[in-house]
Parts: structure tokens; C-alpha cells; sequence
């Protein structure tokens, strides 16, 4: 038996994900209905696309400000896209100021794991391993490696938990973005400054 899918359907899931009409009728007609699998679908089309569009020049884009209430904290970032065209839309635009803000609140020390200053983690993998002290030698390098993991996920802007919904990362969003609107897309770099700092 095969489920009747409607535009009302097609609609909703358009709403919710923000993919185009034609891949959410394909993904809910391969889930049979299943809002939650077609879901599921669109976000492993969204990465493979996002892949895709990895290697690709991102040389427009632009840079914006957050500062926020009060003044005491505030941010530059650069976000890169392929176009001129897609640097101007408000989809874009709100992405390059919603990073701002997630860099105001979540203070990341780089981008990405191939940014970070290599003196932040060997500062960490003594405090790991001292903290480790007295454990089997076998289970001290497990400890370290995991603890660096952890001080990485939680340093490297990328792989931070979105703080408009705690239930993505960057990245995840990064990547959504690149599908729904076709580019390439960078976080280039970003300074936050914080009064008193």
C-alpha cells in the first residue's frame, strides 16, 4: 500500500528544511510518508551536495558585525560564498549574522581544527594527562586523546553546537545553507573582541 503524497505534505517539509519542492516530493516518496525519514534524506542529499561544492572558489561573500547588548562583547566575521548574487540575499546575509552572534555567545578560539594554535593543545595534553595521573599507562593516552576531542569540539567554531538550535553544529548549518542555495560557502575567519579581555 503506498502513501498518498499531497502539497500539503511537500509544503511542510519545503517549511521545515528549507529544501527546494521537488526534492522534498522525492524524499517523501522514497520514506513512503515518513516526515521524519525524508528528513533524514534531504540532510544526506544536503551533505553530498555541500561535498560537491567543497572544492569550489568561494571569492565573494562579505563581512559583518555583531555587537552585543551593552557593548561589552563584539564580533567581525567573513563569510565567503561563489557569487556576488547569493552574497546579497537576506538568506545569506542572515547566515553571516547569525555566525556573528554564535561567535559573540559561544567564544570559539578558531575556525576550524586545522586553525588552532598548536600551544593551546599541548597546554591541554599536559592538564589531560596530569589530570590522569596514577590510571594504567594504556588508559592515560585514551584519556588524553579523548579530553583533546572534547577541548577541540568545543574550541573550533565548526564543530560547536549552533546556539540558535543546540541540535546542529556550524557546520551542519553551513552545509544546509550550500544546498538550499547551491554554493560554496567559507567562514574565511572572525576576531571577537570582549571589553575587559
Amino acid at each position: 500500500m503506498s502513501v498518498q503524497i499531497n502539497a500539503k505534505m511537500v509544503g511542510d517539509l519545503r517549511a521545515s528544511t528549507g529544501a527546494g519542492l521537488m526534492d522534498c516530493k522525492k524524499a517523501l516518496v522514497e520514506s513512503e510518508g515518513d516526515v521524519d525519514k525524508a528528513v533524514e534524506i534531504l540532510r544526506k542529499k544536503g551533505v553530498a551536495t555541500a561535498a560537491k561544492k567543497s572544492g569550489r572558489d568561494a571569492s565573494d561573500g562579505l563581512i559583518d558585525t555583531y555587537i552585543h547588548l551593552g557593548g561589552k562583547v563584539g564580533v567581525l566575521v567573513e563569510v565567503s560564498c561563489e557569487s556576488d548574487f547569493v552574497a546579497k540575499t537576506d538568506d545569506f546575509k542572515q547566515l553571516v549574522r547569525d555566525i556573528a552572534m554564535h561567535i559573540a555567545a559561544a567564544n570559539p578560539a578558531c575556525v576550524s581544527r586545522e586553525n588552532i594554535d598548536p600551544a593551546l593543545i599541548e597546554a591541554e595534553r599536559k592538564v589531560a594527562a596530569s589530570q590522569a595521573e596514577g590510571k594504567p599507562e594504556h588508559a592515560i593516552e585514551k584519556i588524553v586523546e579523548g579530553k583533546i576531542n572534547k577541548y577541540l569540539s568545543e574550541s573550533c567554531l565548526l564543530e560547536q553546537a549552533f546556539v540558535k538550535n543546540p541540535d546542529q553544529t556550524v557546520q551542519e548549518v553551513m552545509t544546509a545553507m550550500i544546498a538550499k542555495m547551491g554554493e560554496n560557502m567559507v567562514i574565511k575567519r572572525f576576531a571577537r573582541f570582549q571589553v575587559g579581555a
